[in-house]
């Protein structure tokens, strides 16, 4: 069952916007929130507040479970523009845009589709192969030495000398 919660006349651009809700849609809500959470863009907050609400309808409206809810979509629509203008020079004015947008969120309790590949929002770490310890014994050996790659010593680079005054002239 989705369930949708709604934010009007949210201060932050649509553009903007969208790319923060992009990066939540399919995780789930805990995820969604903590992601949100160390987002460095402004809107995430306020989408973050419409994800919160949304699941707090789905909870107390609906009885569903909040540990099974996810996040369906995030849909962001333009609104109003808020037109102001400043002085410029000469007696010209420059114009001010200060757009606003609408956030409507909606959560579902359904599984995510088996065809769809979403990718964690969280980053596993990965299992590292220890290096082989060589011993300063074994090093010395003739096969430890032939297997090593022969260093071949670098030319030294020579600058012609500086001619003195004397010769200069």
């Amino acid at each position: 069952m989705e369930v949708v919660a709604t934010a009007k006349w949210v201060r932050t651009t649509a553009r903007k916007a969208r790319l923060v809700s992009a990066m939540v849609t399919g995780l789930p809500v805990a995820e969604a929130l903590v992601v949100l959470n160390y987002s460095p863009r402004s809107a995430a907050s306020d989408i973050a507040k419409v994800i919160k609400s949304a699941a707090a309808n789905a909870e107390h409206n609906y009885n569903l479970d909040a540990s099974s809810l996810r996040v369906a979509r995030v849909e962001v629509d333009s609104a109003m523009i808020i037109k102001r203008w400043r002085a410029k020079p000469r007696g010209m004015a420059g114009s001010i845009f200060k757009r606003t947008s609408h956030l409507r969120a909606f959560v579902t309790d359904d599984e995510a589709p088996a065809n769809v590949r979403r990718r964690s929002a969280v980053k596993m770490p990965r299992t590292v192969v220890p290096a082989p310890v060589v011993t300063p014994a074994a090093a010395t050996t003739p096969a430890a030495i032939s297997d090593a790659p022969a260093a071949t010593p670098r030319p030294a680079r020579r600058r012609a000398p500086k001619p003195t005054t004397e010769e200069a002239e």
